[in-house]
C-alpha cells in the first residue's frame, strides 16, 4: 500500500506542478478571456481553454534534485545547448577586480542554453556563492538562438563569487524574439545556494553562462539541459571538453 501511495503522489506531482507567482496574472487573464469567448462561440471558448492550459504549463515551477557535491556547476536553465564558444564578458560589467580570474582572462568559455516556449522558464543559480554584480541592460529582441543576441538583446547579468574559490562565475538572462520581460530577484550581497531559484524569463529566451578560466564544459551542443540538475562543468575536473556523436 505504501508503494502504491508513493506512486500516486509521484503521478500527482507530475500533473499538478507548482506555478511561478509571475504566471498567475496571465493565467487568470487567459481564463477570463476564455469565458468571454465561450459565451460568444463554443469553439472559441475551447481554443481559449487550450491557451489557458498552455499558459499554466508555461509557468510551471517544478522542484528539482540539486547535486550537492562541492565544485559542480549546474545548468541555470532548462533548454538545449545551442552554442559553446569563446567570448568576452558583457561590456556593462565592472572588470576592475584584477585578482578575480574571471576578469583577468581575455576570453572565457560561454555556454548558451536556448529555451523554447515549452521549456520551464524558471532560472536557477549554477553554483553557491555571493552576488557581487547584478546589471540590467536594455536592448533589442533578436531571435535568442542567434549569436548576436548575446551582444544586442535585452539582458540581465549576475556575477557570483564562488564559495571557497578565487574565481567568480557570470550568467546572463537574455530576452528573445517573443520574450519581453526578464525577472530577477537576486541582488548584490545575496548568498545563493547551488540550484536556488532567482528569476525567470517570460516566453522564448536564452541563458548564457561564462565559465571560470580553464574550466571545461561537460556538455555538448544539442544536449538537453534540466535547470538545477544537469551538470554544466566541474571546477575540480581535469577532463578536456567533451565531444558528442548523434546516434
Amino acid at each position: 500500500m505504501e508503494k502504491i501511495m508513493q506512486h500516486a503522489r509521484q503521478a500527482l506531482n507530475t500533473i499538478f506542478v507548482p506555478i511561478h507567482p509571475a504566471g498567475w496574472p496571465f493565467i487568470l487573464a487567459f481564463a477570463f478571456a476564455s469565458i468571454i469567448l465561450a459565451m460568444i462561440e463554443d469553439d472559441l471558448g475551447f481554443i481559449g481553454l487550450i491557451l489557458t492550459a498552455w499558459c499554466v504549463y508555461f509557468f510551471r515551477n517544478p522542484d528539482r534534485h540539486i547535486p550537492q557535491r562541492k565544485g559542480l556547476i549546474v545548468s541555470p536553465a532548462d533548454g538545449t545547448v545551442s552554442m559553446i564558444t569563446k567570448a568576452t564578458l558583457p561590456p556593462e560589467l565592472e572588470t576592475s577586480d584584477e585578482t578575480d580570474p574571471l576578469f583577468k582572462a581575455k576570453t572565457l568559455t560561454r555556454v548558451s542554453i536556448f529555451l523554447n516556449v515549452f521549456d520551464v522558464h524558471v532560472n536557477r543559480n549554477p553554483i553557491a556563492g555571493k552576488v557581487t554584480q547584478a546589471v540590467y541592460h536594455p536592448g533589442k529582441f533578436f531571435n535568442a538562438e542567434l549569436d548576436k543576441a548575446s551582444e544586442h538583446n535585452e539582458r540581465n547579468t549576475l556575477v557570483v563569487k564562488i564559495d571557497d574559490n578565487k574565481s567568480s562565475i557570470a550568467f546572463v538572462q537574455i530576452a528573445g524574439l517573443v520574450a519581453r520581460r526578464i525577472l530577477s530577484e537576486a541582488k548584490v550581497g545575496d548568498d545563493l545556494k547551488t540550484g536556488e531559484r532567482y528569476g525567470m524569463i517570460r516566453f522564448g529566451s536564452r541563458v548564457d553562462i561564462y565559465l571560470p578560466p580553464k574550466v571545461m564544459p561537460m556538455v555538448c551542443v544539442g544536449q538537453k539541459m534540466i535547470g538545477g540538475e544537469s551538470i554544466i562543468a566541474d571546477l575540480d575536473s581535469k577532463e578536456k571538453q567533451r565531444e558528442a556523436e548523434v546516434v
